[in-house]
């Protein structure tokens, strides 16, 4: 894992997507975040243990070891990250550990997206171009990569953007202003994120909030910014990934 440090930064901006607006400080506390994506191994060795739901991507070509383990539900993040004896970033987490303390748009900079910096879509197609084994009528899908097939960059994170899509914490809000207090402030949780149980249940709400765009997607999605709502469920089920997050307390457990 690697520490991002405490501090304030710029959360959102006013020029992208309205979900995005308006740019606001926000403080986070210190926190450690997974330098790489979940893998499909660390996923199955959960479910192995009865810790974690099976779960299987339903694509073929997605199953190498260390590729991200996608197709889960947000709950089965949920599963995976306590059975690690972690929890899933908050959207502040996960923007904070994407654009660092000058709100820059990429985990690099503000340099635009490339297929040198994040596996996306290009002018070659999906996955920079690679395509999916299997059926050639389902190649131009394309894969995931392994995970760290780029980066580090930023607090030496890998695949923060591109790869694929990865689950937050946090209930979706239409845009930060109707979110209100809960998306301000020291360390925002969101819509219910300060009630017992408002990560499971959140009355109004239906969708999650998914970061970082993925293989399948082009640049425009690939920022530090940008947020795609979903269903925690899942239906119907799309590649979906996820890190884990831990706070001080957390990883002084896992270091025992």
């Amino acid at each position: 894992m690697a520490c991002i440090p405490a501090g304030a930064f710029t959360m959102g901006r006013d020029d992208g997507p309205p979900n995005e607006r308006p740019a606001h400080r926000v403080w986070v506390q210190a926190f450690y975040l997974d330098t790489h994506e979940v893998t499909f191994a660390d996923y199955q060795r959960c479910a192995k243990a009865n810790a974690c739901e099976a779960r299987r991507p339903i694509y073929s070509d997605f199953n190498r070891p260390r590729q991200p383990m996608v197709a889960v539900t947000w709950h089965q993040a949920v599963q995976y990250c306590r059975w690690a004896g972690k929890r899933l970033p908050s959207e502040a987490q996960w923007e904070k550990a994407a654009r660092g303390a000058d709100g820059d748009l990429y985990p690099w900079g503000n340099e635009p997206a490339t297929c040198e910096r994040a596996i996306i879509q290009d002018a070659r197609g999906r996955s920079c171009g690679v395509p999916k084994a299997g059926l050639a009528r389902l190649a131009d899908v394309g894969r995931t990569f392994e995970v760290g097939a780029r980066g580090p960059f930023r607090y030496g994170l890998y695949d923060l953007v591109g790869n694929s899509w990865e689950w937050v914490a946090d209930w979706f809000a239409g845009n930060y202003a109707g979110c209100g207090s809960a998306c301000e402030g020291v360390e925002p949780r969101g819509p219910c994120g300060d009630r017992p149980g408002g990560l499971d249940k959140c009355p109004g709400r239906r969708e999650k909030v998914l970061r970082g765009g993925s293989w399948y997607w082009d640049a425009s999605q690939a920022t530090g910014t940008f947020r795609r709502p979903y269903v925690p469920e899942n239906e119907p089920v799309s590649h979906f990934g996820f890190r884990c997050a831990a706070t001080g307390d957390d990883a002084a457990r896992l270091a025992r």
